[in-house]
C-alpha cells in the first residue's frame, strides 16, 4: 500500500531538499499505475545520489523500493531482469553467486539500477561502455498509467532514446541487463603518474581510475583494476611507484571503506567499485560535478591548468576515467569515446559554483557533456549542441508525456517542451 508522507526529504548529499507535497511507496505495480495516472506531477526517487534538482518535484515523489523484488536470470539470452530500485551492489552479489557478472560497475555500488542508467552513470574502462549501454530492455509506466515494454532488438533507434531518459518518459519499473560469465579482478594503486602517460595508463588494464588534486604536475594516484589472468604490472610501471598500503581516493578518509587493493585477486564486484557496499561511499559531505569530453586527455586537462589555483582550494579529489562510445541519445558518451573529468568538491556551494563556472568556460572548446545528475551550469544551448539527438529526445518526451507529468524545473530549463 502507498504510504503518503513516507520517504526521503533530501538527497544523499543533503544539498537538495525535496519540495514534494506527498511521498509514496507503492507495494504493487497496479498501485503504482493508479498513482501515476492520477497525478499531475510525479517523480521517482531512488537512492538519492543526484546532486542537482533533476529528481525534485512539487507534486508526488515516489519510491519504488516497495515493489516486488523478483530477479530473473535468462541464461540463454545472457540477460538478467531486475527491479528498478535494486542497488547494483545487491544485484552483483546475486549474479556472482550464480556464475555471472556485469561488464562494469560504477565507483560506488550503493546506487539504484534505474537511477544510474537514467543519468548515464558509468565506471571506467576505455573499451567498456557506461552502465546504460548494457541495457537490453525496459518496463515502464507511462503518464496515463499504461505499462510499456521496450526491447533493444525490437525497438531499435527508439529504444536508444529511452534508456538514458532522465525520468522524463515514464516510471521505469524493471530493467533487463546483459550479463557475462563471472571473473576475478586484482587491484593495484600506483603513485605519481606523469600526465603524459595518462592514455597509456587507461590502455593498460580492464578498468583504470586516475586521481589528482590539481596541486602537483604529476597525477597523484592510479587505481589499476586488472583481470586476474592478465600479466602483473612491472615494478616500474609508467614511471610510478607502488602504494605502500591501502588508499582512499579522498585524502584523510579511512581506507577500510574501500575495496581490496595490493594486488589481491577477488570477485569482479568486490574490486571494480572503489567503495565497499557496507561502508560510506566517497566522503559523504560533498558536491560533485563531471564533464565528458572527447578522448584527447592532454588537451582537455591542459585547458584547465590556468584555473588550477581556483580548483584546488575547493576540491576533495578529481577522478579521470575513460569510457567507450555508445549509441544512446542522451548518454554523455553518445557516439564518442570519452574522457570523464569528475570533481568531488567540498560541500560549500557558494565557494564551489564560481569554480564550476570557470571549469565549464575552460572546457567549452571540447563540447563538454555534463553528467545529468551532478552540479553544472552550462547554458541550454550548449547542451543542445553537444548531443546530436537532442531534438529527437524532445519529440519523444512530448509524445510519451504530452501533459508533462514527469517534468521538473531542471528539465524545463535544459529540455524545454516548446
Amino acid at each position: 500500500m502507498s504510504t503518503a508522507g513516507a520517504g526521503p526529504r533530501h538527497n544523499w548529499a543533503g544539498n537538495v531538499h525535496y519540495a514534494a507535497r506527498r511521498h509514496h511507496r507503492p507495494s504493487s505495480l497496479d498501485e503504482l499505475r493508479r498513482l501515476v495516472a492520477g497525478s499531475d506531477r510525479l517523480r521517482v526517487v531512488g537512492t538519492g545520489h543526484s546532486f542537482n534538482r533533476l529528481g525534485d518535484t512539487p507534486g508526488e515523489l515516489v519510491s519504488l523500493a516497495g515493489l516486488p523484488a523478483t530477479v530473473a536470470l535468462d541464461e540463454d539470452r545472457r540477460t538478467v531482469t531486475v527491479p528498478a530500485a535494486m542497488r547494483y551492489g545487491d544485484l552483483a552479489t546475486w549474479l556472482h553467486a550464480r556464475g555471472y557478472a556485469l561488464a562494469n560497475l560504477a565507483s560506488l555500488p550503493h546506487i539504484s539500477v534505474a537511477g544510474a542508467i537514467a543519468t548515464g552513470t558509468h565506471g571506467s574502462g576505455e573499451t567498456i561502455g557506461n552502465l546504460a549501454s548494457t541495457v537490453a530492455g525496459l518496463e515502464l509506466v507511462t503518464a496515463g498509467g499504461d505499462l510499456l515494454t521496450v526491447d533493444r532488438a525490437a525497438d531499435g533507434d527508439t529504444f536508444a532514446g529511452m534508456v538514458v531518459s532522465l525520468g522524463a518518459l515514464g516510471v521505469v519499473t524493471r530493467v533487463t541487463l546483459d550479463v557475462v560469465p563471472t571473473f576475478d579482478i586484482r587491484q593495484h594503486v600506483r603513485l605519481g603518474l606523469p600526465r603524459s602517460a595518462l592514455d597509456a595508463a587507461f590502455a593498460s588494464a580492464y578498468s583504470v581510475s586516475v586521481f589528482t588534486d590539481w596541486r602537483t604536475p604529476r597525477l597523484r594516484e592510479v587505481w589499476v583494476k586488472q583481470r586476474a589472468d592478465a600479466a602483473p604490472l612491472p615494478a616500474e610501471w609508467l614511471d610510478t611507484t607502488a602504494a605502500d598500503g591501502p588508499r582512499h581516493p579522498v585524502p584523510g578518509m579511512p581506507a577500510r571503506n574501500c575495496t581490496t587493493q595490493l594486488g589481491e585477486p577477488g570477485p569482479w564486484h568486490e574490486r571494480l567499485p572503489h567503495f565497499r557496499l557496507g561502508f560510506t561511499p566517497s566522503s559523504g559531505a560533498e558536491l560533485q560535478s563531471e564533464y565528458h569530453v572527447p578522448r584527447g586527455a592532454a588537451a582537455a586537462l591542459a585547458a584547465l591548468d590556468p584555473v588550477a589555483h581556483l580548483i584546488a582550494p575547493v576540491l576533495q579529489v578529481c577522478e579521470l576515467r575513460a569510457v567507450a562510445a555508445d549509441g544512446l541519445w542522451l548518454s554523455p558518451n553518445h557516439e564518442r569515446d570519452s574522457l570523464a573529468i569528475h570533481f568531488t568538491w567540498t560541500a560549500d556551494a557558494a565557494a564551489v559554483l564560481p569554480v564550476v563556472a570557470a571549469v565549464e568556460e575552460r572546457l567549452a572548446p571540447f563540447a563538454p557533456r555534463p553528467h545529468w545528475g551532478k552540479v553544472f551550469g552550462l547554458a541550454p544551448a550548449a547542451l543542445a549542441a553537444a548531443w546530436p539527438r537532442y531534438t529527437d529526445f524532445l519529440d519523444l518526451a512530448r509524445r510519451l508525456d504530452p501533459a508533462g507529468t514527469f517534468r521538473t524545473d531542471l528539465l524545463d530549463h535544459y529540455l524545454p517542451r516548446d
